[in-house]
């Protein structure tokens, strides 16, 4: 299936091996997954993780009556699906989810809507297949808390995204709930931080942050959850 609205991210579908590296030391004290539980309990529910990537987070939904990864990548389908032997992973995208009108209560959307207004359609697609009374959530960049938000700010092209202002504008105007964590990331060394930083940002950004912080195996790092409930 071709999908119209995919094309490969540079950091998961360039490097997996290395971005793996990064969704481990990705909020260690499991703040996110917490604030997620509050927001739309799955617990003997039906939930997707859209956009899920080779899987990573599927296994942290064990207690939901059914889990199903959609993955627009098909080079980490299989990857996904090999990982969590009680999920189903599906290939589809925000855009085209292969699933029935009104079959599952929760969404989540990790990193899947970066640059609104562009995922108008997805939001559409994913209502369209949520139950009434259940939710999308969408887990984001927080520009504003952390020093990756500083990282965010400093990196080139920052302004053309608008810093997290029109992002926020968007959701608002769709009546989403905005719900701030402050995390952190915390790489087992210094040489895995430094890979995972260079990774993401490319252009020098990071070589600057690491030089002005030479002793750090990690950093703090904010979350933004965008939920929006179907009526």
């Amino acid at each position: 299936m071709q999908l119209s609205d995919f094309s490969p991210a540079p950091n998961q579908g360039g490097n997996p091996e290395l971005y793996e590296t990064e969704n481990r030391a990705v909020d260690p004290g499991g703040l996110v997954l917490d604030a997620l539980a509050k927001i739309a309990p799955w617990q003997g529910r039906t939930l997707v993780d859209l956009g899920c990537g080779s899987g990573y987070w599927l296994g942290s939904y064990a207690d939901a009556a059914e889990v199903i990864g959609v993955e627009p990548d098909p080079t980490l389908v299989p990857r996904a699906a090999a990982r969590s032997a009680s999920a189903r992973v599906l290939h589809g995208s925000a855009e085209h989810v292969p699933l029935p009108d009104a079959s599952v209560d929760v969404v989540h959307a990790r990193f899947a809507y970066f640059w609104p207004p562009r995922c108008e359609r997805g939001l559409r697609e994913v209502l369209r297949v949520l139950r009434p009374g259940g939710t999308l959530v969408v887990i984001d960049n927080d520009w504003r808390n952390g020093e990756f938000a500083a990282l965010l700010r400093a990196c080139a092209g920052s302004a053309a995204m608008g810093g997290g202002d029109r992002t926020d504008a968007w959701w608002s105007e769709r009546g989403a709930e905005r719900t701030e964590v402050l995390s952190s990331w915390a790489f087992d060394s210094r040489a895995d931080l430094e890979a995972v930083l260079r990774m993401e940002f490319p252009d020098g950004t990071a070589d600057a942050w690491l030089e002005q912080h030479p002793e750090a195996t990690g950093l703090s790092y904010g979350f933004v959850l965008f939920s929006v409930r179907r009526g």
